[in-house]
């Protein structure tokens, strides 16, 4: 990476690092807390807000990655990021559920995903953006860990509301970020013409990378409805299910950055791809026979392969959209793609909740193992472009 990429690709993903501390600080206690407002005894309602975030991200998606396109990838994001600084204080100052409920959904409006990848992918080569894709990746699962060990504290000090005030500082922190060290970027921004944004919505390439994303994060969403209660039965109460989470992540990062780059310099990435994807259907099958029995080292095994995988193709997926998206339509290509992988959370916690339910954990992991069995048949006539070697 040039000095220029590299600066590009940590402050984008210092952009990410904050936005998703500050939603993760947020989840591991949102219903206990949120059951003390008023309409708190609603769990259908405290769902809902909950959830509504997921839903007004990937309806927004597409529009900011469109505008991103016509109107440059710095404004929109941070006009995204002053959104959802004005849905957390929001949050902060909600007097009841429903106005919580507001705040969330205003949260949401400010999706900036597909302007961040966009923008990183403006400002690296072919052949080093999953690099830069992998940086941005890891810092959401460095928030994820530090989220999992710092949330019950923070809540016991600030509340849900303290919370949200921090959620808003972040997302401060983040518009400062853009304007004082992530690099300029390109002068001119031509949108792509009608014709070309019609190829998006008919591009089998992009299709299989759309789809896989929803399936991948359906799963990843679907799982953790079951694998906390798995980590409890296997004797590690809740406040210690960092201790697993954690050294898994950082474990799987190493291993990622030992394996994928490398071999994608070799021209085996489909290969990887392909191989993360069946990886992840044997990793559901073990927590289909762990379920029984639940062991806590088989678990920490098990989340270690399961988090190897979700981060080759979590850094992979959106590098193959940029490379395959239509001149001057990259937003709106990383839009779809954001949007899918939104609507994969939703639908995830849908499908998780109401397996379990009704089923049980067994039916949710034979569920998932199903669904990346068929995301891996679907990805088998995946074909990959060629890296181009000069700037982007």
């Amino acid at each position: 990476m040039t000095p220029l990429e590299r600066r590009a690709s940590a402050s984008l993903a210092s952009i990410f690092a904050l936005r998703m501390l500050g939603l993760f600080l947020v989840l591991p206690v949102f219903a206990l807390e949120a059951s003390r407002l008023p309409g708190g005894d609603d769990p259908a309602l405290v769902g809902l807000a909950m959830g509504i975030y997921g839903l007004t991200q990937a309806c927004m998606q597409v529009p900011l990655g469109l505008a991103s396109d016509r109107w440059g990838r710095k404004r929109v994001i941070v006009a995204g990021l002053a959104l959802f600084a004005a849905g957390s204080l929001l949050a902060a100052l909600a007097p009841s559920v429903h106005w919580l409920l507001a705040g969330r959904a205003l949260q949401g409006a400010g999706a900036i995903s597909a302007a961040v990848t966009a923008l990183l992918a403006d400002l690296t080569r072919d052949s080093v953006r999953t690099k830069g894709m992998a940086l941005v990746g890891a810092s959401i699962g460095l928030s994820f860990a530090l989220s999992l060990m710092a949330a019950p504290p923070l809540a016991a000090w600030m509340g849900l509301s303290g919370l949200f005030g921090l959620t808003a500082a972040l997302a401060l922190a983040g518009i400062a970020v853009v304007l004082a060290w992530t690099p300029a970027e390109p002068a001119s921004h031509a949108p792509a013409p009608r014709a070309a944004l019609a190829q998006l919505w008919r591009h089998p390439a992009l299709w299989r990378l759309n789809l896989g994303v929803f399936v991948l994060h359906s799963v990843q969403m679907a799982m953790w409805v079951a694998v906390p209660a798995l980590l409890v039965q296997a004797g590690l109460p809740k406040a210690g299910h960092w201790q697993v989470y954690l050294p898994a992540v950082l474990a799987s990062f190493l291993v990622m950055g030992g394996l994928l780059f490398p071999l994608e310099r070799r021209g085996y990435l489909r290969q990887v791809l392909l191989a993360a994807i069946a990886l992840l259907v044997l990793v559901q099958i073990g927590f289909l026979l762990a379920v029984r029995a639940p062991q806590l080292g088989a678990l920490g095994g098990l989340l270690f392969l399961f988090f190897c995988s979700f981060n080759v193709l979590e850094a992979s997926q959106p590098s193959l959209i940029s490379r395959l998206a239509p001149a001057g339509a990259r937003g709106a290509a990383l839009g779809i793609y954001n949007t899918l992988q939104s609507l994969g959370l939703f639908a995830g916690g849908l499908m998780g909740g109401a397996l379990v339910k009704l089923a049980g954990n067994a039916a949710l992991f034979l569920a998932c193992a199903v669904l990346m069995l068929l995301w891996l048949l679907l990805g088998r006539g995946l074909q990959l472009p060629a890296a181009r070697a000069g700037a982007a």
